[in-house]
C-alpha cells in the first residue's frame, strides 16, 4: 500500500477518512483533514514556526519528548509543500527558524550502477525532495542486528533503532572501522505507516557463516533513487534526507522491497557525516 504524508503538517495519511476536501467534497490526499477542509486551510495564516510548535504540543501529548519532535518536525516540515521554498529550506540548513506566512510554496527547482559513485558531490542538493540520482544493484546480504517496530513508536520515544546501533558497535563480531555499515528497512508490513523490520549491519558474503546472535537480510536486486544528505552532524543529517525522501513526490514509485542507509568513510566522523538513503523504486523505463 502506498502511504503518503500530509504536506502541510506531516501526519501519514492511512485511510480515507483522514484525507483533506476540497470545495466541491471530493477528497485529496495532498493534506490531512486536520489541515485542509473545503479547499482551504483550516488556519490559513499559520506560520512555519507555529506549524512546528502545534505539531511539537501533539507529539508531546503521544509520548514524545518535546525537544525531540521539535527537533524532527524542524528537519522535516520545510520539505512539505506548504513549507518548501528557499528561505524555510536555508532556515532548516542554518538550524534556525524563518517565519513564514504565505499558504505554499513553490516546488524545488545519469544512472550509475555501483556504490563506489555515491560520494559526488557535484550533484547532491542536500536540500532538494528529488533524488541525486537512480542506480541498479545485484542483490545484497546482509548481517547485523534487527528489531520490529514502526515510524509511530520510533517517533513516539519508545523506539528501539537507537538501542540496536549501539548493540551493534558493542559487538565483537562487527569488521574494520573503515567498512560499510546499513541501517536497512525490510518486511514493510504497509508502507510506511505499519511495522517494518530494522536491520543495523554490513554485507557479508552468500557462503559467509552468521556470528551468534545475528541475523540477515537478503535484499533482493533492485533499482534504488538514492538520497544523498549534506554533510553535518549526523543526528541533523539523516533526519533531513528522510525528510526530503517523505516529501518526494514520486512516492508511488516506491516498491518497500527494501531500503537502507549507507554509511561508508564519509561517516566515520559524526560530527562531519554524509550518508546516502537508497530507496527501492519500479525500474525506470
Amino acid at each position: 500500500m502506498n502511504v503518503t504524508l500530509c504536506q502541510s503538517c506531516g501526519m501519514p495519511l492511512t485511510s480515507a477518512d483522514q484525507f483533506g476536501t476540497e470545495m466541491d467534497g471530493s477528497t485529496t490526499r495532498e493534506y490531512c483533514i486536520y489541515c485542509y477542509k473545503d479547499g482551504k486551510f483550516e488556519q490559513p495564516g499559520i506560520s512555519l514556526e507555529g506549524m512546528t510548535e502545534m505539531c511539537t504540543t501533539i507529539l508531546k501529548e503521544e509520548g514524545m519528548d518535546e525537544e525531540s519532535a521539535r527537533s524532527m518536525l524542524r528537519n522535516q516540515l520545510p520539505f512539505l509543500k506548504r513549507w518548501r521554498n528557499a528561505d524555510n529550506l536555508q532556515s532548516a540548513k542554518d538550524g534556525t527558524t524563518v517565519l513564514d506566512n504565505t499558504l505554499a510554496g513553490k516546488i524545488r527547482a545519469d544512472e550509475q550502477s555501483s556504490l563506489s559513485d555515491a560520494s559526488n558531490p557535484a550533484k547532491n542538493d542536500p536540500f532538494s525532495s528529488e533524488p541525486a540520482r537512480y542506480v541498479t544493484l545485484p542483490g545484497k546480504r546482509l548481517a547485523g542486528l534487527s528489531a520490529r517496530t514502526t515510524n509511530a513508536i520510533e517517533m513516539g520515544g519508545q523506539g528501539s533503532i537507537g538501542a540496536l546501533w549501539g548493540r551493534y558497535f558493542a559487538s565483537e563480531h562487527i569488521p574494520a572501522t573503515e567498512a560499510a555499515r546499513y541501517g536497512c528497512y525490510t518486511d514493510y508490513a504497509d508502507g510506511i505507516a505499519g511495522e517494518y523490520t530494522i536491520l543495523i549491519g554490513h554485507e557479508v558474503g552468500e557462503g559467509e557463516r552468521l556470528p551468534e546472535g545475528f541475523d540477515e537480510v537478503q535484499l533482493p536486486p533492485a533499482t534504488y533513487a538514492v538520497f544523498t544528505s549534506r554533510t553535518g552532524p549526523m543526528v541533523e543529517v539523516v533526519s533531513e534526507v528522510w525528510g526530503a525522501v517523505w516529501a518526494w513526490s514520486h512516492q508511488s514509485d516506491r516498491t518497500f522491497t527494501g531500503d537502507f542507509e549507507y554509511y561508508d568513510e564519509r561517516s566515520l566522523d559524526p560530527e562531519h557525516t554524509q550518508v546516502d538513503v537508497y530507496i527501492a523504486v519500479k525500474e525506470r523505463r
